[in-house]
């Protein structure tokens, strides 16, 4: 098997998720914008399906989470309660010599000199204070009094409306609310694809619990969250669990694990796992003047419950799912002669198609009606692609390369003309290991479930 450095490797997934429409630059016809990206025909259903399994896992096959999505625009108390207004900031410095702008912790340490990591110039600024928040206006004025932010995170909404989401759902300690949403930092340096962006997607779980049972809860949820990437197709070997320093934690958290992935381009955060005790709820129970604490019926205790967060960027874990799944191997072409095949070997939970339908010939009118009644009896169940156009094996090279775990194919033997036992029957191949067997027409939808749900 083929394996290019990281650098080219990474090169190699970046054409392929703009050549195959997975993700675009955002606003490309106008030179694009810096830090923001589209997804297209096959990126959005990869993030669904990511989505949708998280919020599967997570909340649709426990009792003790439900959901609830809060509004990206939200009263600035809220932000200013939670201290981000104040302290939700990264140092930026620049380089005086080829003006770029960076974070202090991109600046490189030689010898005690500081180092500008693009042109290796000496000459670079102080640390300063840069606020990461977009700032916007609500309403017909644009002053003091109507501004706030587009949020920094999802969790806040969480953390506000906790005694109602409590009262309408009728939960006891322990449980969790899950949100998946959008938010927005103005990042000073966006880099490394997708990885760093200025507007992505979180999948948040803020499960609220009794002070003592906090510290044996980020274990639990660790653990899960760990299960989580193994189910959706990321290699244990490739993640890594970081506990993260007092220094380097917020100082209302008790502690912090970093799951990370080796991408290409080095080791990074896929996902936090966060005590952040009962910070959050005291904060905005002071500010607000509003109770946030939870009534004990057993105990007839009353008290603010503490929290375990485990953060997921969705954004992320997609960039991690195809670079998982990116592959270069040997495989015969239509002459029998070997040639390179790039595969993108995702999970079949994950892939963006599940099966691809393919008649032997188009210019065949049986083949092509039956192969027409297969894609109507798959599309209730799953995403399917029909292609008729093409040798069949250049048909399975392109599935391949965006990751279509299985390839139907109609032929002759489908319409009884060599075998009459093999009539209904159809030819059923294998991304990974290209092996085919023959299933029979009726069976095809249950055995494609079986594997991809």
């Amino acid at each position: 098997m083929s394996t290019p450095s990281d650098s080219q490797r990474m090169e190699k997934i970046v054409s392929l998720c703009k050549r195959r429409g997975f993700i675009f630059q955002s606003s490309e016809i106008y030179g694009g914008l810096n830090g923001l990206w589209d997804y297209g025909p096959l990126g959005v259903e990869l993030k669904r399906n990511l989505k949708n399994y998280w919020w599967r896992v997570m909340v649709h096959e426990r009792d003790d989470v439900v959901g609830m999505d809060g509004s990206i625009l939200m009263n600035r108390a809220v932000w200013k309660a939670s201290g981000h207004e104040e302290t939700f900031s990264d140092p930026m410095v620049d380089c005086r010599s080829c003006k770029a702008r960076l974070r202090a912790d991109q600046v490189i340490d030689k010898k005690g000199v500081r180092q500008c990591p693009n042109c290796g110039g000496k000459d670079l600024t102080e640390p300063r204070a840069f606020n990461l928040m977009f700032k916007t206006y609500v309403g017909a004025t644009e002053d003091e009094s109507s501004m706030t932010y587009l949020r920094p995170e999802t969790a806040q909404a969480i953390f506000v409306q906790f005694k109602t989401v409590l009262e309408v759902s009728r939960k006891k300690l322990p449980f969790g609310i899950a949100q998946v949403g959008k938010a927005f930092r103005n990042e000073i340096n966006p880099r490394n694809f997708t990885f760093r962006s200025r507007e992505f997607e979180q999948m948040e779980l803020e499960y609220f619990c009794r002070a003592e049972e906090g510290m044996r809860l980020l274990d639990y949820w660790l653990k899960e969250r760990l299960k989580f990437y193994e189910r959706i197709g990321i290699s244990r070997g490739k993640l890594h669990v970081r506990e993260v320093p007092e220094e380097e934690r917020a100082f209302y958290s008790k502690a912090n694990y970093d799951i990370e992935y080796d991408f290409p381009f080095g080791l990074q955060e896929l996902e936090g796992v966060a005590y952040r005790t009962d910070y959050d709820l005291s904060q905005h129970q002071k500010a607000s003047g509003k109770s946030l604490e939870y009534f004990d019926e057993e105990t007839k205790q009353k008290f603010i419950p503490h929290v375990v967060e485990p953060s997921a960027g969705v954004d992320r874990t997609v960039l991690a799912l195809i670079c998982e799944a990116y592959a270069e191997d040997q495989a015969p072409d239509e002459k029998r002669k070997m040639e390179t095949r790039v595969v993108l070997r995702f999970h079949p939970r994950m892939a963006p198609i599940k099966c691809g339908i393919f008649p032997l010939l188009k210019n065949n009118a049986q083949l092509v009606e039956k192969a027409k009644e297969i894609v109507d009896l798959l599309r209730p169940h799953m995403y399917v692609f029909y292609d008729e156009s093409g040798a069949i094996g250049r048909r399975y090279r392109r599935q391949d390369e965006i990751g279509t775990p299985f390839g139907v194919t109609v032929d002759f033997e489908t319409l009884g003309e060599k075998d009459a036992t093999l009539r209904n029957t159809v030819t059923l191949r294998d991304r990974d290991s290209m092996k085919q067997r023959r299933v029979a027409i009726g069976e095809l939808a249950g055995t494609l479930l079986a594997d991809i749900t």
